[in-house]
């Protein structure tokens, strides 16, 4: 791999195409192969044509990406996958991509180890397969290839200039943490993830609100060609911030039962540091004989009849140390999770003792982080999936299970949720499948016990 990277390293240095991989929206690639030995660019049109559009439209009428966007679905104008719903981010990467004014560049982003994430993707594993993260690299290290050009020099530094009016005055607003939960809930109908969303001057008639909606990624029609993925409801922010502090509150007056659900579970399991680093030269063993009977077989030292059975073995093999080094992997975070769990008790037991409803907002953040897993959202319900159990709760008067409730129509208080139905806020105990349940618990409200 390290020869590989060097040899497109070097391609780059002298300005082959080949080094690219594929071409953008505008060209089309030419292969060794179909160009003789040579690998091009060749030009596309009435991909062009489009592509001087978009530029013109920009640099020239100082249109925003939302008004390019509108412009081309009016147009009736067609993705190169055949779509005539252009993204946002598409329509930005064109006015970005240097390939346009015959620089392509390569080089653009590089890899580094992969970066903390706060919750699995959506449809992937905690520890994924190539644990590793992709980055930006600054424009002036970049490797520039010569390639045909569709716009001038001039006027993509126009565009340039453009957008960067455009980020100035563009009506988002702050970035980073702003909302309490965020990048803790999830949709339970579609998997995406639910995000912050203002009220807009008009649905609000122009007076302030003093809260936000979190709404489904899968509801946004923009996102998937013009059609909704998911019908989950969206949510007021406060009254979801309120009801999940609230149980994380609950939790916190008994802090001792994070230290002795951590070391029941965890700290009494023989630990073994030295197996992943054994499994990873096993897998680099078979790797290698798994390399050494493709070149036999090559060679013709063996013939198919015995080649086939003996690899298949071997992959076989691979593949099943390959899923132990993954639940290793996971094991290894979930340690890290609890240890930094079992680091703060004590800072977590003095601000029970002083009062967590005086906590300011990123000291709550903070600690949501540290115990809540995630949160769920269904079409019926708010599920709050912590890293250990809450305590169980006492048994309650029919008139005060509706306490514990988000939202039961009892009262004037959340009728804003409109139709909104979130029945209860359900408990699981640390959602790992390598753990065993614990029997001695009391059910849930639903009657069942949350593992």
């Amino acid at each position: 791999m390290e020869r590989s990277r060097r040899g497109k390293r070097h391609g780059a240095q002298v300005g082959k195409v080949s080094v690219l991989s594929g071409a953008p929206y505008g060209y089309r690639y030419i292969s060794k192969q179909e160009g003789d030995g040579e690998a091009r660019y060749e030009i596309v049109w009435e991909e062009a044509r489009v592509v001087r559009q978009v530029f013109e439209w920009v640099g020239r009428d100082r249109c925003s990406i939302g008004e390019v966007s509108r412009r081309l679905q009016a147009a009736g104008e067609q993705t190169r996958t055949g779509k005539t719903i252009w993204d946002r981010g598409t329509i930005h990467d064109m006015l970005k991509n240097p390939a346009y004014k015959g620089e392509a560049a390569f080089g653009k982003t590089a890899i580094e180890p992969l970066r903390p994430r706060l919750r699995a993707q959506r449809g992937r594993p905690l520890q994924p397969k190539r644990p590793y993260s992709y980055h930006d690299v600054p424009a002036e290290q970049w490797m520039s290839i010569a390639v045909p050009a569709l716009v001038d020099a001039d006027l993509f530094e126009s565009v340039a200039e453009q957008l960067q009016e455009n980020r100035a005055h563009a009506r988002v607003g702050q970035r980073g943490a702003r909302y309490l939960l965020q990048g803790l809930i999830s949709c339970a109908c579609c998997g995406y993830a639910y995000y912050g969303k203002q009220i807009s001057p008009n649905a609000r008639k122009h007076h302030e609100r003093s809260y936000a909606y979190y709404r489904c990624i899968g509801t946004d029609a923009y996102r998937f060609g013009g059609v909704r993925i998911c019908s989950n409801k969206q949510l007021r922010t406060d009254l979801v911030d309120e009801a999940v502090w609230e149980e994380v509150c609950r939790l916190l007056e008994h802090p001792e039962r994070l230290e002795q659900e951590y070391r029941r579970r965890f700290l009494q399991e023989e630990q073994t540091p030295d197996e992943l680093s054994q499994l990873e030269a096993r897998m680099s063993r078979l790797r290698q004989g798994v390399a050494r009977l493709i070149d036999s077989y090559a060679e013709g030292l063996i013939d198919k009849d015995e080649f086939e059975p003996r690899v298949t073995r071997m992959r076989e093999r691979l593949k099943q140390i390959e899923e132990q080094a993954l639940q290793i992997k996971d094991d290894a975070s979930l340690e890290r999770e609890l240890t930094l769990i079992l680091g703060r008790l004590d800072e977590f037991a003095s601000r029970v003792k002083q009062g967590l409803e005086q906590a300011d907002w990123s000291t709550r953040r903070d600690i949501i982080r540290a115990l809540v897993k995630r949160v769920e959202i269904d079409q019926e319900r708010v599920r709050v999936i912590f890293r250990v159990n809450p305590p169980p709760v006492a048994s309650q008067l029919p008139s005060e299970k509706n306490a514990q409730s988000l939202q039961h129509c009892g009262g004037r208080d959340y009728t804003t949720l409109r139709c909104t139905l979130l029945c209860c806020i359900e408990h699981f105990i640390f959602n790992i499948s390598r753990f065993q349940p614990l029997f001695d618990q009391f059910p849930s409200r639903n009657g069942a016990y949350g593992f």
